[in-house]
């Protein structure tokens, strides 16, 4: 009385989230906005498997990811709180902003949970500006005012 075999293992199958936060299948770009949304939420990380999966329904197929799997949506400088792309937030960790060797946007880690180190996170335009908005510069360098407090930056 065993059960069956379980699902088969997981293997890309030409879905690539671009570093822009572009979606493709086989070369041919996702034209359809509701289904690149639906996507961007669909993303999961497998810890054990170390891979990046869509995840609808019961159904989950490996992406391959060319930078980050999640886009940072929306940042609170009051609260320093991110919203990502796969609708979960968190708190922004300051000390791991960088930026893309693609193109100089911002990065963050988020997610330690799942990985140790963290998950990359790019800034998508609206949260980067955002959080450029909310830096000053002071007489130690660069600062990131959150909740009423001047937070370091990192060399960006």
């Amino acid at each position: 009385m065993g059960e069956g075999p379980g699902p088969p293992p997981l293997a890309p199958f030409g879905l690539v989230l671009h570093h822009d936060g572009r979606w493709s299948h086989e070369g041919d770009p996702f034209l359809n906005e509701r289904l690149r949304a639906a996507f961007d939420r669909s993303v999961v990380f497998l810890p054990d498997e170390g891979v990046y999966v869509v995840q609808l329904g019961r159904y989950r197929g490996q992406i391959i990811v060319e930078e980050a799997a999640f886009f940072v949506r929306d940042f609170d400088p009051e609260t320093g709180v991110l919203s990502l792309s796969d609708q979960s937030s968190e708190l922004l960790a300051i000390q791991t902003l960088h930026t893309s060797p693609h193109d100089g946007a911002l990065l963050c880690l988020v997610k330690t949970e799942l990985r140790e180190g963290g998950l990359l996170a790019r800034f998508g335009h609206a949260a980067q500006a955002e959080l450029l908005d909310a830096a000053e510069e002071t007489d130690r360098g660069p600062a990131l005012r959150m909740g009423g407090a001047l937070h370091p930056l990192p060399p960006l």
